[in-house]
């Protein structure tokens, strides 16, 4: 644009339009990979993110699937991308947003962090989530959903520095249509409600219940990657089970525990099958349970998980090999599983203040 003399797009010639498109696809990214616990929107190839950048992924360590920063510098130096991109949406432990900050001094790039998932415990102040680990005083771009840890509604926010905040505002028309005031008025309650003391109550809360949720599954013989978690979710790999995350996913579901199958680092079984599960604990927390209710659930995933074996192909080529789609679960498991899950629900009711026999007799 400088070089034409232009400051509107829309006054390019074709020719200078399709320069300026070629440059602008061809500008590095580098982001945590998919498969190590980064986001689809990080560079994931069949996400469009990948198409719009000429991106490169750095993983975790082999060994103890935690970040490596001078793997990460090593990376950076050799690359050069426009953008360092840190934050995850399946990574259990704290990042030093510090050191992304130096190593995107370093090479000239702009830092950017996806907060998404853990908003809300930056919010609440909780241990773990400050100085060095503090993404919004480190990242020169900082993006998050309202949802989530932050427990607002669905929707997104982009925080940027001074220094590119003209450009963040320009959202609409670049990817922004008409606003939403209603989503924007239930931020702004969420945000009031995210600035009050009970607010960071919740939060830690939230990775308290975590650990002990972690560490329980530990107990039950599950395999928790990292050896348990620093924020609000973990990953639990299943393949001494005998078991894919999509069969795992489907039976833990069948027993009513809400979770999804998710890639492990390095896995095996790709994104579609997978050999992981990710849960976390922001939801049981808001309905008020603790750190004896997490011990619970965890008994309850392992019974299931234990009482699950995949099925034989009975067709075709593949006839005797076991299939990584299906699976099946003791039903007595099963149901001995659901009433445990009845059992804690009950005991938290989702709407405590709301008079449910009467709302039953007033629609009947």
């Amino acid at each position: 644009m400088e070089s034409v003399g232009q400051t509107d797009p829309s006054k390019l010639s074709d020719a200078e339009w399709a320069e300026l498109r070629h440059a602008l696809g061809n500008q590095r990214m580098l982001g945590l990979n998919y498969y190590s616990g980064g986001h689809l929107s990080h560079g994931y190839r069949l996400n469009a993110s990948a198409t719009m950048f000429e991106v490169q992924s750095y993983d975790v360590d082999r060994e103890t699937n935690l970040l490596d920063y001078d793997t990460i510098r090593d990376h950076a130096r050799t690359f050069r991308p426009l953008i360092l991109l840190a934050g995850y949406s399946a990574y259990s432990r704290r990042i030093d947003f510090s050191i992304f900050r130096e190593i995107a001094d370093e090479v000239g790039a702009v830092l950017m962090v996806d907060m998404a998932h853990f908003a809300g415990l930056v919010a609440g102040k909780v241990d773990g989530f400050a100085g060095p680990n503090d993404p919004v005083a480190h990242a020169h771009v900082v993006t998050t959903t309202t949802h989530k840890t932050l427990r607002g509604p669905r929707g997104g926010m982009v925080l940027s520095t001074d220094e590119f905040g003209e450009y963040v505002d320009k959202g609409c028309p670049m990817v922004l249509g008409g606003p939403m005031p209603h989503v924007m008025a239930a931020k702004a309650v969420a945000f009031t409600e995210a600035s009050t003391p009970e607010f960071k109550t919740y939060a830690r809360a939230i990775v308290d219940n975590a650990s002990a949720l972690a560490s329980a599954c530990i107990d039950n013989g599950m395999d928790i990657l990292t050896g348990g978690t620093d924020n609000h979710l973990m990953l639990a790999n299943i393949a001494h089970y005998g078991l894919t995350g999509r069969q795992a996913e489907s039976a833990v579901r069948e027993a009513n525990v809400t979770l999804n199958r998710n890639s492990i680092p390095f896995d095996p079984n790709g994104a579609w099958y997978t050999s992981g599960l990710r849960f976390g604990t922001p939801a049981l927390t808001s309905r008020g349970m603790g750190t004896t209710e997490m011990t619970e659930i965890a008994s309850i995933m392992a019974s299931v998980l234990s009482a699950t074996k995949p099925r034989a192909i009975t067709r075709g080529r593949l006839a005797g090999q076991l299939s990584k789609a299906r699976a099946t679960t003791d039903a007595e498991t099963v149901d001995a599983a659901r009433a445990r899950v009845h059992d804690l629900l009950s005991a938290f009711p989702l709407y405590p203040d709301l008079d449910l026999d009467y709302l039953k007799k007033s629609f009947t």
